[in-house]
């Protein structure tokens, strides 16, 4: 067999050598940032099979550590020994996730509806207010987030209790949707942005209107945009707790609300306040997966024109 003829020079050496311990740091990094932000859920899921002892001594591996029990689970009737029986805790929850989804799944699409439209007249119009301009009620959206949920508490409690939306769906789906319109509107401005404006003239010279052309060329470009603000808007909008809490009382409590009450006056359960958690994060996990292209699409979008 002859010898080699063609050989790497240092440098190309040397390069290659740097370019594989760059894609090992990169990937290193990616390994600890997946494992930071994969282990609450684990230790969410571990904490829902555990005894009270094993609880605080902080076992953490299931087998190794401690032997898994349905402790958490049972107690919310959804162990498999239980779930074929009637629960009241079970139906409880059952109501409180059903108030949940529907409060989000109706707050998060009004608002990316609303905010579809204003962004898309943002990217495309100029608009005169007074002093402002697009540039500045863009910002008079955004500026809607600056103050704290507290400090809107006695207005909105006033206000609801004169209006009888005390304990409705109805009030925390209103609410809801003001509390993410901005965050939608800045992510979907951005998408509409990222489309050329060439597409909307072609359309209306095939003899499309306005509208026509917004919802049968833009609309379906954008998609990628609303799916990851409605995704956004639902992890919000599902999550939130101190309005849940305040405004509502026994009708339209959320999960939050009922994960925050798994504390009694022998302390905190734990074991069931894990097992309503995760039963709780269980559905944005599944939607998160599911729609995981169009996040990544729609994050991504403005980014390059």
């Amino acid at each position: 067999m002859s010898d080699q003829i063609f050989h790497d020079s240092d440098a190309d050496r040397a390069f290659k050598a740097k370019r594989f311990t760059g894609r090992v740091a990169i990937y290193g990094v990616l390994i600890l940032w997946a494992f930071i932000a994969l282990f609450p859920i684990y230790w969410t899921i571990t904490t829902s099979f555990k005894m009270a002892p094993d609880v605080m001594k902080g076992n953490i591996i299931p087998y190794w550590d401690y032997t898994p029990r349905w402790l958490g689970w049972r107690s919310l009737g959804l162990s498999p020994d239980t779930i074929s029986n009637e629960s009241t805790v079970r139906a409880e929850f059952m109501k409180r996730f059903w108030n949940s989804a529907v409060i989000a799944v109706s707050a998060s699409m009004i608002a990316v509806g609303l905010g579809s439209c204003a962004a898309y007249g943002l990217s495309r119009f100029n608009y005169k207010f007074g002093f402002m301009r697009n540039s500045d009620i863009s910002f008079f959206f955004l500026s809607q987030l600056i103050l704290p949920p507290v400090v809107l508490a006695l207005p909105f409690l006033v206000l609801y209790k004169a209006l009888g939306m005390l304990d409705t769906r109805i009030g925390l789906i209103l609410l809801y949707t003001l509390t993410v319109l901005p965050i939608v509107i800045w992510i979907m401005r951005d998408q509409f942005g990222s489309i050329p404006s060439e597409l909307e003239e072609a359309a209306l010279v095939d003899g499309l209107s306005i509208w026509g052309a917004f919802l049968t060329i833009i609309l379906p470009i954008a998609l990628p945009g609303m799916v990851a603000a409605f995704i956004l808007s639902l992890v919000l909008t599902w999550n939130e707790y101190f309005f849940a809490a305040l405004l509502t009382s026994s009708h339209a409590k959320t999960l939050p609300v009922m994960v925050a009450s798994q504390t009694g006056s022998q302390g905190i359960s734990w074991w069931s306040m894990a097992a309503l958690s995760f039963a709780a994060i269980l559905p944005l996990i599944v939607i998160g997966i599911a729609l995981e292209r169009f996040i990544i699409k729609g994050m991504a979008a403005g980014a390059v024109k």
